[in-house]
């Protein structure tokens, strides 16, 4: 218990830094108490307390995939990371690879750090606004290794082909693609299950269907890449998977109460029907009775001409 109220007031932490671009460079409305992107599918807000969840997210994919990526590099001289979030994999890949440029964009780019520290701000990454459903705004071939991850929830069914081709547009021949995303959580309690039936409703209310989440590699092929790989990825979920299992518990928690005032403005839950299944699925990740999973699908492919 020591360790959930430990991560739950790390996730719910005051901002670093006042995010002063969110408004200025894509309309923004509240709901919920919370500060989301407009005009967008994506239905997570875009406020500091989601970017605090994102680097908990990241630090929970990093330790579990053993890195920040699958494809096999080695000396890249341009990185582009689309849906960029908090922009921590962009920076952490610009650590890494000091003398290649590296590249965030996002709807919403992430906050400049208050302290300009190098290990904060590398200064051979920057973020741009942009978004991947109007096209990249870079000329053909322009990145070694081009990666997103996480976006089934932002990108509607009938787009997918078109993101996956701008994504093999800007990379070189020579270069790769990879993608992660997230399946939806396996052998749940009632509770989590509910809470994905209705992340999967409000999700088709705005064209996505989370069954993309296991067809990118597919996506990848169709696109002309080569050499393409697929991996799934299992992480526990909840008390008995040990630290990965808490972490992930905490995540998934997070980022379901944030999404709750839409189930309600939907139709799709009432408050009160919300709250108690919230406060029960609390309940199954502290349990050690379910042993439920939550599968990430690896994809990536080469670009050879």
């Amino acid at each position: 218990m020591q360790q959930w109220l430990r991560w739950l007031r790390w996730l719910r932490r005051g901002p670093r830094t006042e995010r002063k671009d969110a408004g200025a460079t894509k309309p923004t409305f509240i709901s919920g108490g919370r500060l989301r992107a407009a005009g967008v599918p994506y239905m997570l807000p875009t406020d500091n307390q989601e970017i605090n969840r994102l680097d908990f997210q990241h630090y929970l994919l990093r330790y579990a995939l053993r890195g920040n990526y699958a494809v096999p590099i080695t000396n890249p001289a341009s990185i582009l990371d689309v849906g960029t979030g908090s922009g921590r994999w962009a920076r952490e890949m610009a650590m890494q690879f000091p003398e290649a440029s590296v590249v965030g964009l996002d709807i919403v780019p992430p906050p400049a750090d208050a302290e300009r520290r190098t290990d904060l701000h590398p200064t051979n990454c920057r973020f741009v606004q942009g978004n991947v459903l109007e096209g990249l705004p870079f000329p053909d071939a322009s990145f070694d290794f081009v990666h997103m991850r996480l976006m089934v929830l932002a990108l509607p069914a009938a787009q997918w082909p078109f993101v996956v081709h701008e994504l093999v547009r800007v990379t070189r021949p020579g270069g790769w693609v990879e993608s992660v995303e997230y399946g939806g959580e396996q052998r749940a309690g009632p509770a989590i299950s509910q809470l994905m039936l209705w992340g999967t409703q409000a999700s088709a209310l705005r064209g996505i269907d989370t069954a993309y989440s296991t067809q990118v590699g597919e996506l990848l092929h169709a696109a002309g890449l080569q050499n393409v790989r697929t991996q799934e990825v299992d992480l526990p979920l909840g008390a008995y998977g040990g630290r990965v299992g808490v972490m992930n518990g905490v995540d998934l928690l997070t980022a379901m109460k944030a999404l709750g005032s839409l189930y309600v403005t939907q139709g799709i839950a009432t408050t009160e029907e919300f709250e108690r299944t919230i406060q029960a699925a609390q309940a199954e990740v502290e349990s050690r009775h379910y042993r439920a999973v939550s599968p990430f699908y690896v994809a990536f492919g080469q670009r050879v001409r």
